[in-house]
């Protein structure tokens, strides 16, 4: 991401000036996730769309506030999701819940999700508004669709992608529209972004849920296993459900003890779910590829696929 590392660092310091506050706490609070530098993937991909879409090689100053707004949004949802998932960690430094409470993690995340509204009120252009304002509802939809489905082992994998594109995919999905609508690119274009960040949301998000049972908590930044704990189905879970029953009755118990958790994801690992979820990923970030290939090879779009395969060897 040579090519947008100025605009990069330029993000960082305007996402400091843009949570403002005047009241101490809720500054602190929101600035807890914004001082831990996340990976900014999403800014990140906005601003290389941004580049590969226009006529001059360059980005907008509304296209970087979107990629700002794209960013406080993402951190916001975060803050809601460690209070639903009672997650002590995000990445690498203590969630703002357990520096503060709850009631002050909540009001936290209210806050970005307000800032970012007033910010994306103030780019003047109705469609995007429409555009992005969708993300905040589908978030709120996929979050309900997670917490009635908690320890259903009886959870599709249709019913899995459904909620991974609500609290993941539609991030993306509308940011990636957006910013082909900011450039005046013709509605053929728009809804192939809109496609390409869909398909790298559920890619991002299979990928995730795979980690959550391999990794290490140090190298996610977050509890490992916290989504299996939380009871929170995902690909790999419901891949080896089809095979292991003895999970069913681990589940049914809500991995009360420390070792049925272990021994759930010693089971998960024995199974080839892992693999199958691994084609998952690597089926959605191949159709994102297929679509800056096939439609967008004429231009510069190197960075851009360079960052797509990056996200597909996360697993590797």
């Amino acid at each position: 991401m040579q090519s947008i590392q100025t605009e990069l660092k330029k993000l960082n310091e305007n996402l400091q000036k843009m949570i403002a506050t005047e009241n101490p706490i809720l500054y602190s609070a929101a600035e807890q996730l914004f001082n831990a530098r996340g990976k900014r993937i999403r800014p990140a991909i906005i601003l290389l769309i941004s580049k590969l879409i226009s006529a001059n090689n360059t980005i907008s100053i509304e296209q970087k506030r979107l990629a700002e707004i794209a960013e406080i949004i993402h951190t916001a949802s975060l803050v809601h999701d460690d209070v639903i998932d009672n997650c002590d960690t995000r990445r690498g430094i203590r969630s703002v819940h357990t520096v503060f409470n709850n009631k002050i993690a909540v009001l936290a995340g209210d806050f970005l999700f307000a800032q970012s509204s007033w910010y994306l009120a103030n780019l003047n252009n109705p469609n995007v508004v429409k555009t992005i304002s969708k993300i905040i509802t589908d978030f709120a939809e996929g979050e309900v669709q997670q917490g009635i489905r908690s320890f259903n082992y009886q959870a599709s994998v249709e019913e899995y992608i459904e909620k991974s594109f609500y609290k993941t995919a539609s991030l993306l999905a509308c940011s990636c529209k957006a910013t082909a609508i900011l450039n005046k690119s013709h509605i053929k274009v728009q809804n192939d972004f809109y496609m390409y960040g869909k398909h790298i949301g559920l890619g991002f998000q299979i990928i995730d849920d795979i980690l959550d049972i391999t990794s290490k908590s140090a190298n996610l930044g977050k509890p490992a296993a916290s989504d299996l704990k939380n009871g929170n189905f995902t690909a790999p879970l419901i891949l080896a459900l089809n095979k292991k029953s003895k999970l069913e009755k681990m589940i049914n118990q809500e991995f009360q003890f420390n070792q049925t958790l272990n021994e759930a994801i010693n089971i998960i690992k024995k199974t080839n779910s892992i693999q199958k979820a691994k084609d998952m990923a690597e089926e959605n970030i191949q159709l994102a590829i297929q679509i800056l290939k096939k439609k967008y090879s004429n231009k510069n779009n190197k960075e851009l696929l360079l960052n797509t395969y990056y996200l597909l060897n996360r697993v590797y």
